[in-house]
């Protein structure tokens, strides 16, 4: 059992990048023929059939807007899928950490009050004893929050450097 929350592209900023993505390129859908692709509206893979897009993201950027956030120089944006249209979103109760699988590298980087960058990890993630993943993330979530200046989480992917998920105090 996953004892923090992922946080999905929220609905409002998937209607914007669905026009227009955050580095201001007008987006074209295309339908998914093999299925896969890491879904951040839905924090599920994509099915085949599937209309979905590849959009440049930029969270903190956009979680600065919230709050009020001075992120500077660690303003980043990359690439993420998301459904060409608008989706169910996340399940209501998740099972999981999504996008896990063992082996996986991911970067799990921590955030102060004003978006700077205040440390991180390289993430591994572990098959825990039950079969399940969720250990190697609880564990790096509880190192980041155990800091208080701490104030959100990114998880991403090594190999790509795109964005899979947030996660906030």
């Amino acid at each position: 059992m996953t004892q923090h929350i992922a946080r999905a592209v929220e609905p409002a900023a998937l209607k914007e990048l669905r026009d227009t993505d955050d580095a201001g390129v007008a987006r074209v859908p295309h339908t998914d023929t093999e299925g896969g692709a890491p879904l951040r509206c839905c924090l599920r893979p994509s099915r085949a059939g599937e209309r979905i897009t590849l959009v440049s993201y930029a969270p903190l950027r956009r979680w600065a807007a919230e709050t009020g956030a001075e992120p500077g120089a660690y303003d980043e944006r990359g690439p993420v899928f998301i459904h060409a249209e608008e989706c169910e979103g996340p399940a209501a109760d998740p099972t999981g950490y999504p996008f896990a699988r063992p082996g996986a590298l991911r970067t799990v980087r921590r955030y102060d009050s004003e978006g700077h960058i205040v440390g991180g990890r390289l993430l591994e993630i572990p098959e825990s004893p039950d079969g399940g993943f969720d250990d190697g993330f609880d564990q790096a979530f509880a190192e980041a929050f155990a800091d208080p200046e701490v104030a959100l989480v990114h998880v991403r992917a090594v190999e790509y450097g795109c964005f899979h998920f947030e996660v906030r105090r």
